[in-house]
């Protein structure tokens, strides 16, 4: 019989202590435009999952996809032209 052994170091309370860095806080202030708009379309759903979705409701949800697809999209341009060395 074979025994399997962990490959990889045990994730313990040790390794997740401490704050975040400059970096990885930048990174969230860069990204929170697309956390905000997938916040606001997964209220949206929220909102139709115990009853049938009226017109409104569809409108709702329309705009919040749309306000996520613009986010994703201005993080995308904002995270290529930084990587290109341009102004952001």
């Amino acid at each position: 019989m074979k025994t399997i052994a962990a490959l990889q170091d045990l994730v313990t309370a040790a390794s997740l202590e401490g704050e975040p860095s400059a970096a990885e806080l930048d990174a969230i202030e860069l990204e929170m435009p697309v956390i905000r708009a997938e916040v606001e379309l997964l209220d949206a759903q929220i909102m139709t999952l115990d009853r049938p979705v009226s017109e409104v409701d569809a409108r709702r949800i329309r705009r919040a996809r749309r306000r996520v697809m613009a986010a994703r999209r201005d993080l995308t341009n904002r995270t290529i032209t930084v990587r290109a060395g341009g102004a952001a």
